[in-house]
């Protein structure tokens, strides 16, 4: 019973919600970046490596054998490195755009935790722990005086 619970407290939180629309947010991203390295990024690239297509670079252990009527009898063993090219570039692709995010997220958040500036409606709970940090200061301050007088 201690499990179920436990998964309707995740639920009802909001944690699935949130991980369904990143999972589904993410393979829309996904296959944008496939599009944009395979059909954007690629061709120029092929193009300035004289028509090279990336896609159908192998290396080949062995190639096909085929019979006296042309059937495969043994198919080709190879090492498709070039589709690990367009992966690479896809990984790069998609890191950066990530960091890029986070990055901007993070300049958002730090901006909304600054309780000076007054042009980003602050947290009411870093507001209060802002509140309270100056009200020490102040406390430490008048201390200092008195014990100095």
């Amino acid at each position: 019973m201690g499990l179920l619970r436990e998964f309707k407290e995740f639920a009802i939180k909001g944690n699935m919600m949130d991980m369904a629309i990143g999972i589904i947010i993410g393979a829309s991203f996904n296959k944008v970046i496939d599009v944009l390295v395979k059909h954007v990024l690629m061709p120029p690239l092929s193009l300035l490596t004289d028509g090279v297509n990336f896609h159908t670079k192998k290396l080949i252990l062995r190639d096909a054998i085929t019979d006296v009527s042309g059937a495969i009898t043994t198919s080709e063993v190879a090492i498709g490195y070039g589709e690990l090219i367009e992966v690479f570039v896809d990984f790069l692709i998609i890191g950066f755009t990530v960091f890029l995010v986070v990055k901007g997220m993070n300049r958002l958040r730090s901006k909304a935790q600054d309780s000076k500036d007054k042009t980003v409606v602050t947290p009411k709970d870093i507001q209060l722990l802002s509140d309270l940090k100056e009200l020490m200061e102040e406390q430490n301050r008048m201390l200092k005086s008195n014990l100095k007088s």
